[in-house]
């Protein structure tokens, strides 16, 4: 049997919420992102006092984004929960780790709510402390509670590699393997593994089979955030030509933090269509490669 062959075609691109301004509605945010020509957006719930009181959205408040999302044609597709930085699961305060996972539950019955199809994990144990074995040992047991609920639901959560602790994808499949389960998958982040000075395209085959989706972005060595696209270190067309080459086949978020930024809009628009250039490119890098192959050593 031959191994599929990714279509880019078929591969969706969302918006991270971040990238427009805060005070926007949510009908002009999702108008936004639509006029700007994304598939869908992926929500924040991060650490701020803000997005985390999303989870306490009544059953009618929730009716009404979904609504939004009807109305436009732009769906919320997924949650990225990152209130686990400012409370981690793998504290070991009791009452830090009570409250990480009632934040867990929360986010799952919320994304259920609104239809969404995957929440990011934080890949960070406890994110401003040291941790060690006692530390993974407690982050694994919450993960575990908050997989349980999630998998008998059908939602799927993803783990997320980031700039410190699980700061690489092979670390990622060491949490993916132990669930062995569709409804725990890795979530790759190619600036985050650049940021990190992992060797990005090693990384993407660690994961290979194994990538439920893909967040998009630029960074430098020492500077996570707020590099324009293009102008960072991360190797776009080699690590989209492996992707295609491993069949990823998946939603791509594009990963901007622009929502204080005057002209938000204008570098989202910018940056899609910068992506989908880099896109474009990698995906026909790998063609090339496939037909340049041995009729023996294809696969």
């Amino acid at each position: 049997m031959k191994t599929w062959k990714s279509n880019l075609s078929a591969i969706p691109i969302g918006m991270y919420e971040k990238a427009l301004s805060q005070d926007l509605t949510w009908e002009q945010r999702l108008e936004h992102a639509r006029r700007a020509g994304f598939d869908f957006v992926e929500m924040s719930v991060d650490d701020t006092d803000s997005r985390i009181a999303r989870l306490e959205w009544t059953a009618a408040e929730r009716a009404v984004v979904r609504q939004i999302a009807a109305d436009t044609g732009v769906p919320l597709r997924s949650l990225s929960l990152s209130a686990h930085r400012r409370f981690p699961l793998g504290s070991k305060s009791t009452g830090t780790r009570r409250r990480a996972l009632e934040i867990f539950y929360q986010a799952i019955d919320l994304a259920l709510d609104l239809d969404l199809r995957y929440v990011l994990l934080s890949g960070a144990e406890d994110y401003y402390e040291d941790c060690d074995e006692h530390s993974e040992a407690l982050f694994l047991d919450g993960l575990g509670k908050g997989f349980e609920r999630a998998s008998g639901a059908g939602l799927m959560l993803a783990l997320e590699n980031w700039d410190l602790q699980i700061d690489s994808l092979t670390k990622v499949m060491r949490y993916v393997e132990h669930f062995n389960s569709p409804w725990f998958q890795a979530y790759a982040d190619i600036g985050n593994l650049t940021y990190a000075r992992q060797d990005a395209l090693a990384e993407l085959d660690a994961a290979r089979g194994r990538i439920a989706a893909l967040h998009v972005k630029d960074t430098l060595p020492g500077q996570l955030r707020y590099v324009t696209p293009g102008e960072g270190a991360v190797p776009f067309v080699e690590a989209f030509a492996r992707l295609a080459e491993i069949g990823f086949q998946g939603p791509t978020v594009l990963e901007l933090w622009t929502e204080s930024f005057p002209d938000a809009y204008q570098r989202v628009e910018a940056g899609l269509a910068f992506i989908k250039g880099k896109m474009a490119e990698g995906w026909q890098l790998a063609e090339e490669r496939r037909q340049a192959k041995p009729i023996g050593t294809r696969r």
